[in-house]
């Protein structure tokens, strides 16, 4: 029954994600610990105020991203959802996303490409499996870039696995959210009704959270009210936790958000002031005088001489006489104000631990809401607890007890759902022991059982879980998992102490209820704790519940432990530890093997990506395009504050004067690959994402090509049969051979970027720019040989650019697999196949194995040094303004060298454009021409070629000269400017790794340059 709901599941919340997530995938609060380091507010301020100006300062030399409309070509052909499209119909000139992804992804799901019960159907299956799940995006928004990312990443590594052969499950979900969620329907039902979540009964308020999801209409989150199979997974592991004494209800401080009524976690801001408060002889330091009223002692250092004499000592509260013990502890900080200080454990988290230490009362003297208790007497009763702080200074006044203030910067907890500063208070809720659960975590990392990928972040992750505290799980809310634990009231019974049990069910609490107290269950009365639990709770159940646990599926037998897990680094405390330790826990098995976390998605300003400041980039308006006014719009719909609206608004101006133009599926996945994400936050630029775009149409373009030249030759022949025989052939073999070698360790060391990388510069600068440029005489029949050669090389070279083009596009696949699919599938005609091809998606992935007799490591270096010779030819050209003009081109140099040009010769001759290359070696009195002639163009290749291009009207010198000279004042004035950017203080801590790495190879090529320049005018002068 489990397999069957989660079938559907699955099913149905993936045809929801298809809003955007179809498109970009395949299916298949805590305890607060202390920060490193923490940025005050002061410069968290100024950091935010730079980038404000940034924005708002207009810069005449960003223009913004500029493009130009492009033809939007559509399929036209009728097509039944979920049916093949028809490749067979006339290929379009020019590459359209909207053309291309239509259709692919609902056939992909009809034949079952995704399912693992396609695997034994595969000729290539190995008994593997891979398995993960996606991290659950919040029920509250829209998916953005950051979601993007995630998916790009695992969507990728899913499709990659699938090719090698492997059992793929990748489950998608989402978070039901439960603080973020209330919130944002409490702010809509007060804006609209006046009326917040006490005036509705539990029921009715759910009702109307369901009803704000459907008004969203977040098709996406549709499945959650079908939840109940993960709700029976959190009820059972509350209860076994429970059993174990792993879960305890407590009374502890924790954060509570006044203005929202619930626990909350904290983030750090500040704030100050301090008042000695003198009775007796003690002189005590406070920044909360409004809790002055729960003092139930003064601490002091037992090494401080000042206090000596009062140790053991009582001295009398100013406003309720009650007398206060002075007590001593090392945790008295005697730097601090007068180096004795009031303590009040049910205010303050270091109070808290000197009331358990010390045995001291707790006195609560704020409320839930924010207002003064009646413990304070009737002049604070109900006053709120800002506006008693200004009532207790006034009355140590009038007391003649206040002695002054001093500014003392400090760290103030805000709600980061409501801007509230939060409040410590004293509150009975259930708790995990995590001190134990930490150590075992700690323990399979040092042990080699868990990798967590980059290596970097171990250190963080033994440091907060080797001080991690105990974990508070109970939530104040109403929508979420309710706690199943029951509060006991017996018949008759006089006892006043709560008395608690929980149960899988209200019927098996009542039972253990039972049994426990001895009575029968019909004189039981049970009320189950009207909290729910923390988010995080259920979502570190996710990796065995969405297989079924607790129950022992097929699901789980196969794919549990899952392969990997892969999120952002944000997410490595309050998820991916707590995962560890719960699935260690209730299964005793680590939930996955390896962790890989990816960077912080951040606009071009270094901001992160964040609804409350209007800067997150919807997928679905890069891949489709969107209008400026439309971005406008979103931003003015928000919840936003005025000043970030304006903020946001004045960079989407700047930033996309035209609005976003469509990009598409592929571009956006290739995009968002290319970027390091193991490291450095990314700062994601949507001219990247364009640019990717323009390298889409480059493939369709050379798919056209090979289209074009598969329909004039013979049928290629099968890679194992395909033998180059030119150079050229050759070397782009070994090109080939390399790519898939850097693509295999890309992807097993998941740096995807070096795979895109590999990828894009295979295809543009070695099969486009140069092989495809270099045959196109080859398959024109143009040659030396007699025509049976000549057939022999254009055959040749039209079955190594079809197996080039078919094995780059499988390359491709894992991360733009709608293009590659249809170029493939325009391919498939041509291929050597025994009809069982039915996708790319399912088909082997490249091998350098298949490939070990094209492997030609010499051709490599060989042909580095005729791309130099060409590329100092095209100089020449250039410096002499030829344009249709083809000169011939002598190149005087040693032997060894005029061996490797005589091999590529005729590529020598169409790149550069000269009609023939003359090779002179002096040294070794050996010459195929006569010398070269004196009235030419010279450049300089390696310092030790010297190339004359012959120039019909003779070559002015002197104008060379000039150009050459003009060019390295040129190029000397940039090399100075790039050298004193690396040079300023702090460089290498305050510049990306990146960036420093694109410095250095733009400083190493204007070295070069003007190396050869210098060259250049010496040879000039020479002849």
């Amino acid at each position: 029954a489990w397999r069957t709901f989660k079938k559907k599941f699955n099913r149905d919340l993936q045809k929801a994600w298809s809003t955007w997530g179809s498109r970009l995938c395949s299916q298949s609060s805590s305890s607060t610990q202390p920060s490193h380091h923490p940025r005050t507010q002061a410069e968290k301020a100024k950091r935010r105020q730079a980038r404000e100006k940034a924005i708002l300062s207009s810069d005449v030399n960003d223009p913004g991203l500029l493009w130009s409309d492009k033809e939007k070509i559509t399929y036209t052909a009728a097509l039944v959802p979920g049916e093949k499209k028809d490749t067979t119909l006339p290929f379009p000139q020019s590459y359209s996303p909207e053309y291309v992804e239509f259709g692919w992804y609902q056939w992909w799901e009809k034949q079952g490409f995704f399912s693992p019960e396609q695997h034994s159907k595969q000729p290539h299956a190995v008994d593997k499996y891979f398995s993960f799940c996606i991290p659950p995006p919040n029920v509250t928004g829209t998916l953005h870039l950051g979601h993007a990312l995630t998916v790009a990443i695992e969507d990728a590594l899913a499709r990659w696995r699938r090719m090698q052969g492997c059992k793929v499950l990748w489950v998608p979900g989402c978070d039901h959210a439960g603080i973020a969620t209330q919130s944002v329907v409490e702010r809509k039902l007060m804006r609209e009704q006046g009326k917040c979540r006490r005036d509705y009964s539990r029921e009715e308020f759910l009702k109307q959270v369901w009803r704000w999801k459907d008004e969203k209409g977040d098709e996406i989150y549709h499945q959650l009210r079908k939840l109940g199979g993960f709700s029976s997974a959190v009820t059972e592991a509350f209860v076994r936790l429970c059993d174990s004494g792993l879960i305890y209800r407590s009374e502890a401080l924790v954060n509570w958000s006044c203005a929202l009524e619930w626990t909350q976690r904290s983030c750090l801001a500040g704030l100050f002031c301090l008042f000695p408060v003198i009775k007796g002889e003690v002189a005590v330091s406070t920044t909360r005088p409004e809790t002055m009223l729960g003092d139930v002692a003064i601490a002091v250092h037992p090494d401080d001489p000042r206090y000596k004499d009062l140790h053991g000592k009582h001295c009398r509260h100013p406003f309720t006489e009650r007398l206060l013990p002075i007590i001593t502890d090392s945790m008295v900080d005697v730097t601090f104000g007068t180096g004795a200080v009031k303590v009040t454990p049910a205010h303050d988290h270091t109070d808290f631990l000197l009331s358990q230490r010390h045995s001291l009362p707790r006195l609560t003297v704020i409320g839930g809401d924010g207002t003064m208790t009646s413990d304070c007497g009737q002049w604070l009763e109900g006053v709120k607890r800002f506006d008693a702080r200004e009532r207790v200074i006034t009355a140590l006044m009038e007391r003649k007890l206040f002695r002054g203030k001093k500014e003392h910067p400090m760290s103030l907890p805000i709600c980061s759902r409501s801007g509230d500063v939060t409040e410590p208070l004293l509150k009975k809720q259930w708790f995990v022991r995590c001190q134990e659960m930490g150590r075992k975590a700690v323990q399979v990392m040092d042990e080699g059982d868990l990798q967590i990928i980059p290596h970097f972040y171990t250190k963080m992750w033994k440091s907060w879980l080797s001080n991690i505290s105990d974990w508070c799980i109970s939530r104040q809310l109403w929508w979420g998992h309710q706690i199943p634990a029951y509060r006991v009231t017996l018949e008759n019974s006089k006892d006043t102490e709560e008395q608690w049990v929980w149960g899988r069910s209200a019927a098996e609490a009542r039972q253990r209820a039972a049994v426990k107290f001895g009575v029968n269950p019909d004189a039981i009365t049970l009320t189950q704790d009207p909290d729910v639990l923390d988010t995080w709770f259920s979502s570190g159940l996710f990796p065995f519940a969405m297989l079924g646990w607790p129950q022992q599926t097929e699901d789980l037998k196969q794919f549990y432990p899952n392969s990997i897990l892969e999120t952002g680094s944000d997410l490595i405390f309050f998820w991916v530890a707590r995962m560890v330790m719960l699935g260690r826990e209730l299964t005793g098995q680590l939930p996955f093997k390896q962790v890989l976390f990816h960077s912080l998605v951040r606009d071009k300003y270094g901001r992160k990506m964040s609804k409350s400041l209007g800067n997150v980039i919807d997928p679905l308006d890069v891949i489709s395009g969107v209008s400026l006014e439309r971005l406008q719009e979103k931003v003015r719909e928000g919840n936003l504050d005025p000043r970030e609206s304006v903020v946001a608004m004045e960079a989407q101006k700047k930033d996309f004067p035209k609005g976003i133009p469509e990009c598409g599926t592929d571009a956006l996945r290739f995009a968002l690959c290319s970027y390091k994400a193991q490291g450095e936050d990314i700062s994601l630029s949507v001219s990247h994402v364009l640019s990717c775009r323009h390298f889409c149409n480059k493939m369709w373009q050379t798919v056209r090509f090979t289209l074009a030249t598969l329909h004039d030759a013979s049928l290629p022949t099968s890679l194992a049969e395909t033998y180059p025989l030119s150079g050229m052939d050759r070397w782009i073999c070994w090109r080939l051979y390399s790519t898939v070698q850097q693509c295999e360790r890309g992807f097993q060391s998941y740096e995807l970027h070096t795979v895109t990388s590999a990828l894009h510069s295979f295809w543009l600068h070695s099969l486009c720019d140069v092989y495809l440029e270099s045959i196109k005489p080859v398959l024109k029949g143009e040659g030396s040989g007699c025509e049976e050669q000549r057939d022999r090389e254009k055959q040749v070279a039209v079955s190594v650019l079809y197996h080039c083009v078919s094995i780059s596009l499988a390359l491709l696949s894992p991360i733009m697999p709608f293009l590659t699919e249809e170029l493939w599938q325009r391919l498939l005609p041509y291929a050597d196949s025994d009809g069982t091809s039915r996708s790319l998606c399912v088909q082997p992935y490249p091998k350098t194995s298949q490939l070990e007799h094209w492997c030609f490591p010499k051709e490599e270096a060989d042909f580095s040094l005729v791309q130099e010779v060409v590329r100092v030819a095209r100089l020449l050209r250039a410096q002499c303004q030829l344009t249709k003009e083809r000169p011939d081109l002598w190149a005087v140099c040693a032997p060894d060298q005029a061996e490797t040009l005589l091999r590529f010769r005729s590529a020598v001759c169409t790149l550069g454009r000269i009609s023939a290359l003359h090779l002179h070696c002096p040294e070794a009195g050996f010459s195929d021409s006569p010398p070269p002639p004196k009235a030419s163009a010279v450049g300089v290749v390696d310092h030790s070629i010297c190339l004359h291009l012959s120039v019909q009207n003779g070559i002015n010198a002197d104008k060379q000269r000039a150009l050459l000279s003009q060019r390295r004042e040129k190029l000397a004035s940039k090399l100075k400017q790039a050298l004193a950017r690396t040079q300023t203080p702090n460089y290498a801590e305050k510049v990306p790794n990146r960036v420093r790495q694109e410095t250095e190879n733009k400083i190493a090529a204007m070295e070069q340059e003007l190396k050869n320049i210098e060259d250049q005018l010496l040879a000039l002068e020479e002849t």
